[in-house]
């Protein structure tokens, strides 16, 4: 699956020392939060491309900015258990409620039982005020006494201990039923328990190091000596963590082509494919060109990559990555996956990457409305997709070649299952035993030889399935 737009860990809102309603700032903030909201709710907008047009346009201080990001994504992260505590406190439930003032609301108990550094009188005064202001007394009367009531009551605030399973996980870390339930099938319950916590974690900022122009040790040298807290990678040779770094993409760094901003698990897709100068590859579905341009870096440059991709917008990412790294050899296309294999000659390729379309279960946290917006029967279309572009692309490998195949889902409908699937209808192909040992850091995830599945609290990065087939040679 594509890599989602980024979503950085922002500094922490400062811890009021005042009435909020002696600050402006405090109740434009909330009310730019509850305004992102109600476009993620009523226009089905992204949540992280709503708070940047409005982070952009408002050119907020850094701790209003970290103070609406926060309350955006904690709010998105936490809603079903939201919903529920709401509930307890009205009496004609939310949906009645104009969208406006159900988002006030969410953000408002967010506040209150989630956020200890944002005092609750705070939280309170500024909902009122701006339940005035957006609408009329009776409203403004309505949410103050709803939070009041909150206050009053906290053990109401309070998942109860008795409710069956799938449900108690389903609030305790606010994830839909059906996702819980499907975990539960595939991982057990401490797994599941350990996932869904994982996922209401802000992601650290990882970056890779252009390897054409940039030494991984004085990268590391420079971010010290410019007072940035980082390390390498546990797990992706290519990566390291920054602490505290901010947006990495506003850098000189990343603007003159040094670094990329990439998840650790996702640096592991290019390692695996490991490609080699001279060599012929194909991208099949490479948008935005993370992977794509990680390749090209580990062949420094020399060879042929084909980056293809289905609508133009997403082409063009990737033309503007490869140049932004000063990357000539990655030949961009549009096209259709499905269709790959009528489009060039059989045992063309050295290498695949099929980096598939997926559900993106395995990036949660990173994109919290994404679990809300998905159904269970989304997976079985999917599946399709992914199984067909397989079965369409196999013949462009060359005898000897490698077959990867990689997604940001923890689905094993999407994964191990598309994997035997395909095995099965192409004997010529098999998994490689070789991978195990060449990443002996990631022995947690491997799934018997040439398959491993990361899940997000194994080493705090994004879930990712990769299987590296060989086929075999005539």
């Amino acid at each position: 699956m594509k890599e989602l737009k980024r979503r950085h860990k922002s500094p922490q809102p400062t811890k009021s020392t005042s009435s909020a309603s002696d600050s402006k700032s405090a109740q434009s903030s909330r009310e730019l939060a509850m305004d992102v909201l109600v476009r993620v709710e009523q226009q089905q907008a992204y949540s992280n491309i709503a708070l940047n047009q409005v982070l952009l346009r408002e050119k907020l201080p850094r701790s209003e900015a970290g103070l609406v990001t926060e309350l955006v994504y904690g709010t998105i992260q936490r809603l079903n258990t939201i919903d529920y505590l709401l509930t307890r406190f009205l009496s004609k439930g939310l949906d009645k409620l104009e969208p406006w003032v159900r988002s006030l609301l969410r953000i408002s108990l967010y506040q209150i039982h989630y956020l200890d550094r944002i005092p609750h009188h705070a939280a309170v005064n500024e909902a009122v005020k701006i339940a005035g202001r957006r609408g009329h007394k009776g409203i403004s009367g309505m949410v103050n006494a709803v939070l009041r009531n909150m206050l009053r009551q906290p053990e109401k605030l309070q998942i109860p201990t008795d409710l069956p399973i799938i449900e108690s996980i389903a609030l305790t870390y606010s994830h839909p039923e059906w996702i819980v339930s499907r975990w539960l099938d595939q991982y057990g319950e401490s797994e599941t328990r350990a996932i869904c916590e994982s996922n209401n974690k802000p992601p650290h900022t990882s970056v890779r190091v252009n390897a054409i122009q940039m030494n991984t040790d004085k990268f590391l040298t420079l971010l010290g000596e410019n007072g940035y807290s980082s390390e390498r990678s546990a797990i992706a040779p290519d990566g390291i963590v920054v602490e505290g770094g901010g947006n990495m993409a506003l850098s000189s760094w990343y603007k003159e082509g040094d670094i990329s901003i990439q998840d650790e698990s996702s640096m592991l897709v290019a390692r695996i494919v490991d490609p080699q100068p001279g060599e012929k590859v194909l991208d099949c579905c490479a948008a935005p060109g993370g992977k794509t341009t990680h390749m090209a870096e580990l062949m420094n440059d020399q060879g042929s990559i084909i980056a293809n991709d289905i609508h133009e917008h997403k082409k063009q990412l990737i033309d503007a990555q490869a140049e932004r790294l000063g990357i000539r050899s990655i030949q961009t296309r549009i096209g259709d996956a499905r269709l790959l294999g009528s489009d060039y000659v059989d045992h063309m390729f050295d290498r695949i990457l099929l980096d598939a379309p997926c559900s993106g279960l395995g990036v949660i946290r990173r994109k919290p409305d994404l679990k809300w917006a998905k159904q269970e029967g989304d997976i079985t279309e999917i599946r399709e997709i992914q199984i067909r572009i397989l079965d369409n692309i196999h013949n462009l490998l060359k005898p000897g070649g490698m077959l990867i195949y990689s997604t940001c889902t923890l689905e094993y409908d999407e994964n191990q299952a598309v994997i035997s699937q395909f095995l099965e209808k192409h004997p010529d192909y098999a998994l490689d035993n070789n991978l195990n040992h060449q990443f002996p850091a990631l022995s947690r995830s491997f799934l018997g030889e040439g398959m491993l599945q990361i899940l997000p609290h194994q080493y705090q990065s994004d879930g990712f399935f990769i299987a590296r087939l060989i086929k075999q040679a005539l």
